[in-house]
């Protein structure tokens, strides 16, 4: 299968696109490197540098490529960002998304995997989340990709697209080869083992949900594992016919942020520093995904779904990657 993996050099599409490389596909990258890096693209595949919303660029490299499918993760992806700038959010997220449905159908291009994400639904009432809750996203960079969803389910009513989108929260981890390298950095895990190395101590926003520990539990899924996710979902694109597949990635149930610090000192063989703050505004108690769907449909299950797997091999790239891609 020839795939064009937008964001491809980016942390999430740079781990599928090794996955894809691995199990024989020929891969393109469209990246446009302002969040991506050049050095994560493995030797061997094009990288072609340009937005996926610019016509004259990805027109052309569909029908050069001869593309079959695409593994769409590109994207504005920071909340805080997506609130102070909804505009830039609106082009690239939403804007840009359309220009590339439109450039796959002048190419002939019919399939789709959207790496989508868990936002769209906001703070749900009842956890875990599944695929049928209502979409009532809470902040622009929620709100855009839902939007890119109605897209792409347009587009399959009107035009025969196979398309998939796969949501989930938060992705952790690395590949032997690539791993999280963020500027800003705001997930979790990264941020913790980032308190080890510089001994600035993180914050723990709030420790007085009503959760075990009384720190929020939220849903995480290795970065390899969604690699497998978007493999098995391109591959079913090819036999599902017309229509829009949606399924959820998580673990079903979750980690509290303090267990992913007491997990991290284990890890690192050494005390994490933090301190304890106030709650931020808006952070619900529990964020839990169902992945009842993608074990029915795509055959995924997490397979490296522990907190010492996930906080391990995020740890060891950093270790041999201590300036991120820049050595």
């Amino acid at each position: 299968m020839r795939v064009l993996v937008t964001g491809g050099a980016g942390y999430v599409g740079s781990v599928s696109v090794e996955r894809l490389v691995a199990a024989g596909h020929e891969v393109t990258v469209l990246d446009s490197l302002v969040t991506g890096h050049r050095e994560a693209v493995p030797p061997g595949v094009e990288l072609v540098v340009g937005s996926v919303g610019d016509p004259s660029v990805v027109g052309p490299l569909l029908a050069r490529r001869r593309i079959e499918a695409v593994l769409h993760c590109a994207a504005r992806s920071l909340v805080g960002e997506s609130v102070r700038e909804p505009d830039l959010y609106e082009r690239e997220n939403v804007e840009g998304g359309e220009a590339l449905l439109e450039a796959m159908k002048g190419a002939g291009v019919g399939r789709i995997v959207f790496s989508s994400t868990a936002a769209v639904y906001g703070a749900p009432e009842e956890t875990p989340i599944t695929e049928d809750a209502p979409l009532r996203p809470i902040n622009p960079y929620g709100d855009t990709k839902r939007r890119f969803e109605e897209a792409m389910e347009r587009a399959a009513a009107r035009h025969g697209l196979c398309a998939a989108t796969l949501r989930y929260f938060n992705v952790a981890g690395a590949s032997g080869v690539n791993g999280e390298d963020h500027d800003p950095e705001t997930h979790l895990i990264p941020n913790v083992l980032r308190a080890v190395e510089t001994g600035d101590p993180m914050t723990l926003f709030g420790d007085d949900y009503p959760t075990p520990d009384g720190t929020a539990i939220r849903d995480y899924v290795h970065v390899e594992d969604l690699a497998e996710a978007h493999l098995a979902a391109l591959e079913l694109t090819g036999s599902s016919g017309p229509g829009l597949l949606v399924a959820n990635l998580g673990s079903g149930a979750g980690f509290s942020v303090r267990a992913v610090v007491d997990a991290a000192a284990v890890v690192v063989g050494r005390p994490v520093p933090h301190v304890v703050g106030s709650r931020r505004e808006g952070d619900p108690p529990v964020l839990v995904a169902s992945n009842e769907r993608a074990r029915e449909l795509l055959g995924w299950s997490p397979r490296r779904g522990t907190l010492a797997e996930m906080i391990g091999s995020a740890w060891a790239w950093r270790q041999a990657h201590p300036g991120g891609y820049v050595q």
